[in-house]
This record gives structure tokens, C-alpha cells and sequence, in this order.
């Protein structure tokens, strides 16, 4: 569960954009093959609905508008000490804004098995080497690894909007 530091002077994350086609910018640009995975908009759970979403499925992104519900689940699950898993990729959000980018890496960071990844040191890095360090340096060290390649130009000339204050 997302526990960002929601304060006036916290960090704040780009927000990516609930765009499957920002999104998909977003993970090639990382080295995702295009020919490998791609995301795709899901109208709805009805059978009908869930026909038309292109097979197979290997990763499904909820999105969700946050409410004092959800917070308070939110404070109460993030106040249970849990053990994480060496055979699930797991990060914790730390900073505001980054469920998108959060959630991306989860969904790749699982199927790794499934799917060619074309910068694939990267990639070993951020998910086959992070299950020896703890999970607090994981985050460090997944936080990192996003911002360098954000800050090489990853998303140069995509339109996200400005970083919310």
C-alpha cells in the first residue's frame, strides 16, 4: 500500500497520466519491447466488456479516487508489520504522485518471466537484484533507478502536466 508523505515540504512525483498510451510511452521508454506487452483501457468487469481487452492479461492496474475510507485502511494496513516476499516484487511508494509509475513497476516487475526486456541491465538491477537488499534500501534504491531515468529523458517530450504543489 502507497504510504507517501502527503506534508506541504514532501517530495512530489510527476504524476503519470491514466493513459494507456502515456503509459506505454512510459514503458518502452524504459526498455519494455513494444512487441512484448502493452497496456489497454478496461470499460468495465462485465463479460462483455472484459471480451474485448486484448489476451493474454498480465498485469490489471486499479484505479481508484482516494477517500477518508481509504485513508484510514490505508494508516491501519500501513500500521501492521508485514514480511515482504523474495518471490513478489514489492516496493513501497514514498513519495506523493507515484502510484502510476509505482504500479507499472509492480505489474512488470511480476512477469518478468513472461515478457523480453530489451534494456535488460536495468531491469536486472531493479527487480532480480533488489531481492537481496532490505526493503528499505529497496525503495532507496528503486526511487534511484526511476529518477535517473527519468531525469535522462525517458519522458522528454510527453505532456504530463505540471508537479502539483
Amino acid at each position: 500500500m502507497a504510504t507517501p508523505d502527503e506534508s506541504s515540504s514532501a517530495k512530489k512525483w510527476l504524476p503519470l497520466e491514466a493513459n494507456p498510451d502515456v503509459m506505454n510511452q512510459f514503458l518502452w521508454g524504459l526498455g519494455l519491447s513494444e512487441d512484448e506487452a502493452e497496456c489497454y483501457d478496461v470499460y468495465g468487469l462485465d463479460e462483455e466488456l472484459l471480451a474485448i481487452v486484448p489476451k493474454p492479461v498480465l498485469a490489471v492496474l486499479f484505479l481508484y479516487p482516494i477517500t477518508t475510507q481509504s485513508e484510514e485502511e490505508r494508516i491501519l494496513q500501513d500500521s501492521t508489520k508485514r514480511e515482504t516476499s523474495n518471490k513478489v516484487y514489492f516496493m513501497r511508494q514514498t513519495v506523493g504522485n507515484a502510484c502510476g509509475t509505482i504500479g507499472l513497476l509492480h505489474a512488470i516487475g511480476n512477469v518478468t518471466s513472461e515478457i523480453k526486456l530489451v534494456a535488460l541491465e536495468l531491469w536486472q538491477r531493479l527487480f532480480f537484484s533488489a531481492v537481496i537488499l532490505s526493503a528499505h534500501l529497496r525503495d532507496i534504491f528503486d526511487g534511484l533507478v526511476m529518477l535517473f531515468k527519468v531525469l535522462e529523458g525517458v519522458l522528454k517530450g510527453e505532456s504530463f502536466g505540471e508537479v502539483p504543489s
